[in-house]
């Protein structure tokens, strides 16, 4: 029996990869140990032909022997009914960056029906004392389901993309998985802060505090949302561009338009939905685009290839 084994060299060494059966299915390693159990396990009584084999070791610019292709044609042919790992990814990818974007926008401008930082003492008790709060309840609620929904999308992104680039870039990697921790964390703060006097009035009997509180608490949330969760999204924006980019996953124009999105978020100073709806924007057009293409997605071209 013949197999291929995929072997890729991370940053600190460790070696990960898969081996190829000639049924075309594939068992994956993380580890050195985890090739030897794989190795261990494989059936080598099977011969394609009486005459045993040594085993060999092959680089990429060795000449492979003509039935080494057989385990690639098989899995060619297999993998028109099941779906790749990397195909998959993609497409979850796009299906959780629609959903946290249905949700966000929802959220964001139920949220955002509470009075401006402008409004005066009277609309600012007016509104609080109206059943126009429950809006901002609701949409209090919504939040929490949208941030989860962020962080689906994002770990399964950075899955697509380790797996076409195993080793990506250290840096733009450590800040993709940074700012979108952080987007989230502001984005829950932030809309804590400007709903919680609407929660005070919808959960509890307890009397609403002073008009100028209610608008500090709309100034710290506004502030947390605008100024700090709008540059942690911008710069998730960047450095995942840069990420999908390197991975041969984005295309082109679409990765113009996304460095643009990303320095307005960057440098934005509007205090209005308007500017944050951009990320969400952006999330389901790079969604949609990577749930398109997901059928194209190739292997990583350049792997480290053993014939045993």
């Amino acid at each position: 029996m013949r197999v291929i084994v995929e072997v890729y060299r991370e940053a600190g060494g460790r070696l990960t990869g898969a081996v190829h059966h000639p049924d075309g299915s594939r068992d994956p390693f993380a580890s050195t140990l985890d090739l030897l159990r794989v190795l261990e396990a494989l059936d080598l009584s099977r011969r394609a032909d009486s005459t045993p084999h040594p085993r060999r070791v092959m680089t990429s610019s060795s000449t492979a022997p003509s039935s080494t292709a057989t385990p690639a044609t098989t899995q060619s042919g297999r993998s028109r009914r099941e779906l790749s790992a990397t195909v998959k990814l993609a497409r979850l990818s796009g299906l959780t960056g629609i959903l946290f974007a249905a949700l966000f926008v929802v959220a964001l401008v139920l949220v955002h029906t509470t009075p401006t930082l402008s409004a005066t003492d009277a609309d600012i008790t007016a509104f609080y004392t109206s059943d126009s709060t429950a809006f901002v309840t609701v949409g209090i609620y919504l939040i929490p389901l949208a941030g989860i929904a962020f962080l689906w999308h994002s770990h399964t992104t950075r899955l697509l993309i380790k797996s076409r680039t195993p080793s990506p870039s250290a840096i733009p990697d450590g800040l993709q998985l940074v700012s979108g921790i952080l987007f989230v964390v502001l984005l829950f703060a932030g809309t804590a802060s400007a709903g919680s006097v609407a929660l005070l009035k919808d959960l509890t009997g307890a009397p609403l505090p002073s008009a100028d509180f209610a608008r500090g608490m709309l100034a710290v949330g506004y502030g947390m949302v605008f100024v700090y969760a709008l540059r942690g999204a911008g710069m998730y924006a960047l450095t995942t561009t840069n990420l999908l980019r390197q991975a041969g996953i984005m295309p082109q124009w679409l990765a113009v338009v996304s460095y643009l999105v990303a320095a307005f978020l960057l440098l934005s100073t509007l205090m209005h939905p308007a500017a944050m709806l951009l990320f969400p924007t952006w999330v389901v057009i790079a969604g949609l685009v990577i749930f398109i293409r997901a059928g194209r997605v190739a292997e990583p071209a350049t792997p480290e290839r053993q014939s045993a």
